[in-house]
């Protein structure tokens, strides 16, 4: 059993982040979202914690890599995952953390959802509870 998690999704298509949040909340996620670079910095730096950010990397009002170097800044760093077409992040550049990256595509969401539990569980193992063996 793992206690909630506060999720950000942040996409320019108002569909996706809509869709992406009722699926997320479907697995028992709080969901925050964001259209925008401002709305993401103002939200990750907010008093309300957010555990985990998906963002597209073609967001209005931010240069992505600019962005990306302000989440490793966050104290504590903020796992994220790219979810963005192939074409946004063919170019996109190592300098930074490694990203997780799931493209956009047909089944996608599933995906993302099993990549979202793996960075929880990496990132905050404490508050997931290990099973006792008898």
């Amino acid at each position: 059993m793992m206690k909630r998690y506060n999720l950000l999704i942040a996409d320019r298509n108002p569909h996706i982040r809509n869709f992406l949040k009722r699926e997320m909340q479907a697995d028992g996620y709080n969901v925050q979202l964001a259209k925008n670079g401002r709305e993401v910095l103002s939200l990750i730096y907010s008093p309300e914690p957010i555990d985990l950010l998906i963002i597209d990397l073609d967001l209005p009002g931010a240069n992505e890599l600019n962005l990306l170097k302000c989440l490793e800044d966050r104290i504590p760093v903020l796992p994220f995952v790219v979810h963005s077409y192939v074409s946004d992040y063919r170019e996109f550049s190592s300098k930074y953390r490694a990203a997780t990256i799931v493209p956009k595509q047909g089944s996608s969401s599933e995906t993302l959802k099993d990549v979202i539990r793996d960075l929880l569980t990496k990132s905050y193992p404490k508050r997931f509870k290990t099973p006792i063996n008898p």
